[in-house]
């Protein structure tokens, strides 16, 4: 038996070397054997991504010597160590099947939903009001990430209840001493169960296999050679494994980028790393350098208990080498405070960062464009390797999109969450509907969906085609709750077949609000997206990770017995969803990869391209921890959320160290401004303005703003749109809303009547943040009303009104902020009509529609209401919901409606119910619920009467409308005249076709004829 060697062997990789092909590079001709090749060694590496990044290495490697071309390449056996950010597990090695002597761990899925039940039980028994179900169950999963945080650094129960702990807890809130206790409780309980069912939490299982492994190979080290490579992780039973394999006689640990030229001074800056200079003090103080990137690296070695002297260079480099001199600034950038003084007297050749730019994008958009421009311009170097890594997951899927228009498949390695994926979206809809019942934006987005009814082209073509005609009959304000009223629109519609299988697959998720068993709801929303999509739903890797979230939860829901309200299925499912990546299969382009930061560590290539270099995504805010403040993990000696800033530092440190490297930022992202990375301002300070501003990429950044812009300005003289139909085409009757269009912009009335073009309403329209939408429920108000008062005249308007809304089941928002206007103006209204009544007026009909010919073309139009006055002649009233147009607007030709509808009825052109109505109108009135005088609703008439000054007098109102019918007719219908956009520019219309006249090209000229006379 060999004896352990008590000498540690660790190396460290300089960045500018590139870990894995400098691992490589030094690894094979010191282990490789003449058959065996590198079989006999052992490589402990941190995860699956790791393991796969050295495989290509060992790969580039065998190719660049030309070994294994003809016998073959036997690589090392590789085990991972298990990235618990990546959710991987521990290698074979490490757990071995059947092991006896250490509990197995128990389901996180099962641990989830049993801590959930522990504190809702701890809850009641304090007598507090019980959480939601989707609450509870986000509390559940923040106190097992907390259970798993003080696991991982060796932290009891009795930790939570010492001196250190207790000194706290009066300098915190009150939220967070109410948590700490309840979660002190949690645990015990939590504790108490697992030596019921005889299991483990799986991070105290992973200690107690390191613990296992290293008193084995302590006792007996292995006659093959072990190597712990790019293991960084700090955790202490981790550091002791690795302390006892840096001591074995054919073992060794190498460390990616352990900095080896700072200074004693500087290094002690960094902090205690792990220890106390004096009893009493906190472990993780607020001295200590915990957002620097070699205080983790500090913190191993610490817990491992080797000095930064006892560490030796590792002399090999990979084939995607820079110079020496990048980690020596790289070393340089990232000093502590007091050290980084030293930039003063750093000369120019010490401070350049040679091979490294820097990008600034306007947005991110462009940012993405310019680095796609940056990998298409790299690719026509032959052999040439890019990497972009970034750790805004939104930019890696804009630069995929924009890598895609070169024809570059470049699939982003840190995967999409499930539920962006097209399985994680149908299913996540579907539960939608579960939760929410069938409302029409969310019941359109889940039949739609690209996977339903996709198995034959004839299928998804016939479904699409009912779907789209109900879809075009559901715009517009959302239908009455329910599948009652859906099937009437789906009859309306013409669908009525194709309803009724719909309703038939949608049945098993139309839930009462009941709680209900979580698996059975699971189970009824997996039936009904299989019911959707067939056996699609569950292929590809989106679907194959969906099968196995919802087989796990279902597993461990129905042994739990968790039970949810449906209206809390989809946020919890949305929720669980988002933890769980999706990573891509391989299939890439084989010179173009795009990480995460995990992913990134140990990869290396020709040209790095480091995106997103903004405050909130590299680094990213560090997270508080929901249970524990700041202040107990420092007293419990756990270090705080900063911690993870210094991972980040260390990420880009080590990707600094390819020989191109491209630091990209953009000014603005999705939500507005951003803020620069704290690493990017210290690569400007470090570099100074002189040196910045030669470092800065113009070129590319130039580029992409103008790629996707037209290579010309558009000419000064674009022509305002003249549209000239034929005779034919012009025939078209006119609408008494749109003859003002027709004299004032006539563009827009031949884009809607000749064209045919209307403005499509959107899918559960809320009626308060649309004016029409309130119009139209205001006339189905009144309208309704009058017609129940012909035989029931003591029907209130008020109560009448209220009823509908509360049928209609409008917008909360909409009832809140609007109805009581509304009931303040209905209310004058109703006094109104009884004072009317009392001096001889009558309502004779409400929404009637009628018609006439004039000079030949049909003249159409609805009234809101026609009265008989007490002379005989009619009064036409028009209801509007905000200021009505007043009597200089009806002169200058931009309200025609009224006097149209007075022409129609001259003619007796209304009818309703098989009768006719006409007669001479003398009175025009606006009934609004405008406020005025400090009430809600007033009448006015749209002629000079009283003491107006401007407007029509009473006796010029109908013959001034026939003149302008007369123009309209004479010039557009039966005439030559072109349609010409926004004709008269004074003309306060609708802006609904701008965009397909192009106004904004040309509207400039407008300000050269603002001085033109006003009117049509």
């Amino acid at each position: 038996m060999s004896t352990p060697r008590r000498t540690p062997q660790i190396y460290s990789i300089a960045a500018h070397r590139g870990f894995a092909d400098a691992l490589v590079a030094g690894l094979v001709p010191r282990y490789a054997e003449a058959e065996l090749g590198l079989a006999r060694l052992t490589l402990l590496v941190p995860s699956m991504r790791a393991a796969r990044t050295i495989s290509e290495a060992f790969v580039r490697h065998a190719g660049e010597a030309g070994s294994g071309a003809q016998t073959g390449l036997l690589m090392p056996r590789m085990i991972t160590i298990g990235d618990l950010d990546l959710d991987e597990a521990l290698g074979s090695l490490l757990d071995p099947l059947g092991s006896e002597q250490i509990l197995p761990a128990i389901e996180p899925s099962q641990r989830w939903f049993e801590l959930a039940g522990l504190i809702a039980k701890e809850l009641a028994e304090e007598g507090a009001d019980p959480l939601p179900g989707a609450q509870l169950l986000r509390l559940a999963r923040g106190f097992a990430r907390t259970i798993d945080r003080l696991l991982v650094e060796e932290k009891t129960p009795r930790d939570l209840t010492g001196d250190a702990v207790l000194d706290q807890l009066g300098a915190i809130s009150g939220h967070y001493q109410r948590s700490i206790r309840l979660f002190a409780r949690v645990q015990a309980r939590w504790l108490d169960r697992l030596a019921e069912v005889h299991k483990v939490d799986a991070a105290t299982r992973r200690n107690l296999l390191f613990d296992r492994a290293a008193e084995r190979w302590r006792k007996a080290p292995p006659e093959v050679p072990i190597i712990a490579a790019g293991v960084t992780s700090a955790a202490p039973a981790l550091a002791r494994l690795l302390r006892v394999i840096s001591e074995l006689p054919q073992g060794a640990v190498i460390l990616p980028d352990v900095d080896l030229s700072m200074s004693p001074d500087a290094w002690d800056e960094l902090g205690q790393a792990g220890t106390v200079a004096e009893p009493g003090d906190m472990t993780f103080g607020t001295r200590e350098a915990l957002t620097h990137p070699q205080y983790h690296l500090k913190l191993l070695l610490q817990r491992m208990g080797v000095a930064r002297g006892e560490l030796r260079p590792w002399h090999r480099k990979g084939l995607s080498a820079a110079p020496p001199a990048r980690s020596r600034a790289i070393s340089a950038l990232f000093l502590p405070p007091e050290a980084s003084k030293c930039w003063v007297d750093l000369p120019t050749d010490q401070r350049s960062l040679n091979g490294v730019q820097l990008l600034t994008s306007a947005t991110i958009e462009e940012e993405a464009q310019a680095l796609s421009l940056l990998v298409r311009r790299a690719l026509d170097e032959p052999g040439k390797r890019i990497a972009v890594v970034t750790a805004d997951r939104s930019l890696a899927r804009r630069i995929v999109q924009q890598l895609a228009r070169w024809n570059i498949a470049a699939d982003d390695s840190a995967g999409r969450p499930l539920s962006l994926t097209p399985a994680g979206r149908l299913f996540g809809l579907v539960a939608e509907l579960a939760s929410s019942g069938p409302e029409p934006i969310n019941l359109i987005a889940a039949l739609a969906h690209p996977v339903v009814r996709s198995q034959t082209p004839e299928m998804r073509r016939s479904w699409l085609s009912h779907l789209r005609r109900f879809e075009r009959a559901l715009r517009g304000p959302a239908p009455a709750p329910g599948m009652a009223a859906l099937r009437e629109v789906a009859l309306k519609a013409g669908v009525g077949d194709w309803w009724e299988e719909v309703e038939t697959l949608l049945a098993p998720i139309l839930l009462d609000n009941a709680e209900q068993a979580f698996a059975d709801m699971l189970d009824h929303v997996s039936t009904v997206g299989q019911a959707l999509a067939s056996d699609t739903i569950w292929a590809r890797e989106d679907g194959r990770a969906l099968a196995a979230m919802v087989e796990d939860l279902r597993l461990h829901a129905r042994e739990t017995e968790t039970l949810l309200a449906p209206s809390e299925l989809s946020r919890v499912l949305r929720e669980t969803m988002d933890e769980i990546a999706v990573r891509p299969p391989y299939g890439g382009h084989p010179r173009v990869a795009i990480y995460g930061l995990l992913e990134a560590r140990m990869a290396r290539a020709d040209l790095v391209l480091c995106a997103g270099l903004n405050e909130g995504s590299w680094p990213q805010a560090p997270a508080p921890d929901p249970v524990l403040a700041p202040a107990i993990l420092r007293a419990l000696g756990v270090p705080a959320g900063e911690f993870r800033i210094g991972l980040a530092a260390h990420d880009l440190a080590g990707a600094m160290g390819a020989p191109q490297v491209v630091l990209s930022r953009a000014l603005r992202d999705t939500e507005g401004p951003a803020l620069p990375s704290r690493f990017w301002l210290r690569v400007e300070a470090l570099l100074g303005e002189e040196l910045a501003d030669r470092h800065r990429e113009k070129e590319i950044a130039a580029l992409a703003a103008r790629i996707d812009r037209t290579p010309h300005a558009p000419p000064p003289d674009y022509p305002r749109p003249t549209p000239r139909p034929s005779a034919e085409q012009r025939q078209v009757p006119i609408k008494v809303t749109a003859l003002d269009r027709l004299l004032g912009d006539p563009y827009q009335f031949y884009a809607q009547e000749i064209l045919g073009l209307n403005r499509l309403d959107p899918l559960a329209a809320d009626p308060f943040s649309d004016p029409a939408l309130r119009g139209v429920l205001m006339h189905e108000i009144l309208d309704a009303w009058h017609r129940v008062t012909a035989n029931e005249p003591d029907i209130k308007l008020v109560p009448f009104a209220e009823t509908i809304l509360r049928d209609r089941q409008v917008h909360p928002l909409f009832r809140g902020l609007w109805q009581p206007r509304l009931m303040a103006g209905l209310a004058r209204f109703e006094q109104w009509v009884k004072e009317d009544a009392a001096q001889g007026r009558k309502v004779l009909a409400t929404e009637i529609s009628g018609a006439m010919r004039f000079a030949g073309i049909k003249v159409y139009g609805r009234a809101d209401r026609i009265d008989r006055l007490a002379d005989g002649t009619l009064a036409v009233v028009d209801y509007k919901t905000g200021k009505p147009p007043c009597a200089a607007q009806v002169k200058a030709g931009y309200a025609l409606q009224l006097g149209l509808l007075g022409l129609i009825a001259g003619q007796s052109g209304f009818e309703q119910e098989g009768r006719s109505i006409g007669g001479e109108a003398t009175q025009f009135e606006y009934w609004s619920l405008a406020k005025q005088e400090g009430e809600f609703g007033y009448r006015d008439e749209p002629l000079k009467t009283g003491r107006k000054k401007t407007g029509l007098l009473p006796e010029k109102f109908l013959p001034h409308h026939a003149a302008k019918l007369t123009l309209a007719i004479e010039r557009y219908i039966a005439g030559t005249a072109p349609f010409m956009a926004k004709e008269n520019p004074n003309y306060p219309g609708y802006s609904d076709y701008d965009q397909l006249m192009r106004l904004e090209e040309w509207a400039i000229r407008l300000a050269a004829t603002s001085d033109q006379e006003p009117g049509p």
